[in-house]
Order: structure tokens, then sequence, then C-alpha cells
């Protein structure tokens, strides 16, 4: 029987979900591919399925999902990308080969080969990031409003106001601790 690990914090954004495999950063940090198989499992989820990693595949994942997270939350707060964030994500986009094909539906996918490996997936990843930090696509960055997590995430929303990463659960666990905030300030509302 596998271990259990948590679940994965599927987004629209690859590279912003990819940054999400690393949870609650200012609070108890939640590691979401902590094996080279989880990795695995979660670049399948996505659309990038390999057939192996290794150890050294899995930190350099490790490696491009905080340059990634440095990059994303430098550009939504307006700071200046972090040198050394950029080279990795340029590097790994590099490295990677992949195609981009158009689906019936007019969407674009990646496609990796038949013998890809991890770093091939990671180039999509890098590249992906690449576009949203360089403002390429309809949305804008910004940090969630959860004071223990504090990740990066597209938003894509109409209004550009989202302040969640994951409404189902930052959003949620705000929303209740509010709620058991005023319920404890005021007791008597809840008869």
């Amino acid at each position: 029987m596998r271990a259990a690990f948590p679940d994965f914090r599927l987004g629209t954004v690859l590279a912003t979900s990819f940054t999400g495999t690393l949870s609650e950063r200012h609070g108890e940090a939640v590691e979401r591919i902590p094996t080279p198989q989880r990795l695995v499992d979660w670049l399948a989820v996505n659309g990038l399925a390999v057939d192996s990693c290794t150890t050294a595949q899995l930190d350099l994942a490790r490696e491009l999902r905080e340059s990634i997270h440095a990059a994303a939350t430098a550009a939504a707060i307006q700071d200046a990308l972090p040198a050394a964030a950029v080279q990795v994500i340029n590097d790994c986009s590099a490295r990677g080969r992949a195609s981009a094909i158009l689906t019936p539906e007019g969407k674009r996918r990646w496609r990796l080969g038949p013998a890809s490996c991890v770093e091939d997936a990671l180039g999509v990843i890098a590249a992906d990031a690449i576009s949203i930090i360089a403002g390429e696509r309809d949305g804008k960055l910004a940090l969630c409003a959860s004071p223990t997590c504090q990740a990066a995430f597209f938003d894509t929303s109409q209004s550009r106001t989202r302040k969640w990463c994951d409404m189902n659960t930052c959003g949620n666990r705000q929303k209740k601790a509010r709620f058991q905030a005023n319920q404890r300030k005021n007791p008597r509302s809840a008869e």
C-alpha cells in the first residue's frame, strides 16, 4: 500500500499550480511532491506524463518551483525579479523539448515525445511561468491573502480582485476564522 500524501492543489495555470506543490509556506509547510514518484504523479495529472524521476530531477523540479515562486511573487508586488530565479527558469525552459499543439477547441496544449524526461516537462512549466510573469497572458499575478500561505497565483477573474490562491482551502479557512472570531465577540448572535 502506498503512503498517504497530501492531495494536489490543481489550478488552471500550470506554473502557479506547480508552485502550489509546496503550500503554507509561512505556516506549517506542506510538501506535496515529497518523492520522485509523487512528482511523476503530479506531472501526469497535469498532462505532462513521464516514465520516471530521479532524486536529482526532483531536486531540479523543486529548484524550478522555488524560482517560479520567487519571480512570480516579485512580479505580483512589482519588485525587481531575482536574477538567480530568472536564470533557473530560463535554463529549464531552454533545456526542455516539447511541442505546442493546437486542440480542436482552439486551445494550446503541450505534447511531450515518447522518450521525454522530467527536464522536458519542467521546460513546459518554465515556459508557462515566463508567459505569465512577462505579462503575455490575460490576467494578473497576485498573492494569496492568507497570512500562512501567501502563494503567488494568476488571477483571471473578470474584476482581477481575487484574494485567495484557492477558495476551497485558503479562502474557506479565512472565512471560517472570521466567522469564529465574530461568534466569540457576539455569542448571542448565534441564538
